[in-house]
């Protein structure tokens, strides 16, 4: 079985696209990058200067991380890196006019609760409590339990980086994750919702099927 690859590299007009993949590790990442930066696609990694873009899909990246990327093309004097573009980023800053952000993490026995649509930039740890009368976003770790439209409104979703939710709850609607789901092989980039009178899960970039406008941008 072939090795999943978790780089590419896409030719435009303005230079090279760097696509890194958001479901491996980012030191997985950080190592297949420098193999290909030093050991393979020499014949279009060499030569004039040429403009570079990476773009790291959904990933909750520290500043250290950030300039762990950058390092890495330093090997590579021709590769001008001139921007990293990062979805969560993006996301951040376009929901920031129509939701309610909030930046730490929600602890076990803490209950956060707010009228109308959340961005947590954190996690929910096992024991916590975030609920909305809208929409709920995580840029962490949904480990306790998320209540969206609480106050009744099954159209709600819950989005977050990493979805290992002790209970989820949208409206009247609520999955205890691990009886309904299992064990998840793969947790990153999802977003709930109510399908069929059940709370289902699907990946990020489905989301736009739902009509969420500040999100519709990204994709």
């Amino acid at each position: 079985m072939a090795k999943k690859q978790n780089v590419s590299i896409k030719g435009t007009k303005d230079g090279l696209v760097f696509l890194i993949n958001d479901d491996c590790s980012f030191d997985d990442a950080i190592n297949e990058l420098k193999d290909i930066l030093e050991n393979t696609h020499q014949n279009i990694l060499d030569g004039p200067p040429t403009k570079v873009t990476i773009k790291v899909g959904y990933r909750n990246f520290s500043t250290e991380q950030y300039k762990r990327l950058k390092e890495v093309f330093k090997a590579k004097e021709n590769l001008l890196v001139e921007k990293i573009e990062n979805e969560l980023d993006k996301l951040k800053n376009r929901v920031e006019s129509q939701v309610k952000v909030i930046t730490g993490t929600i602890r076990s026995g803490q209950v956060y609760q707010h009228q109308g649509n959340i961005l947590l930039i954190g996690d929910i740890n096992p024991g916590g409590f975030l609920k909305a009368t809208g929409d709920i976003y995580v840029i962490g770790s949904l480990r306790g339990i998320a209540h969206a439209g609480y106050d009744g409104d099954e159209s709600s979703i819950i989005a977050a980086a990493i979805m290992e939710p002790t209970q989820l709850r949208i409206g009247k609607s609520v999955s205890f994750a691990v009886e309904q789901w299992g064990e998840m092989d793969n947790s990153k980039n999802l977003f709930a919702y109510v399908k069929n009178n059940e709370i289902v899960l699907e990946k990020y970039q489905h989301i736009s099927r739902l009509n969420r406008d500040f999100m519709g941008t990204l994709y």
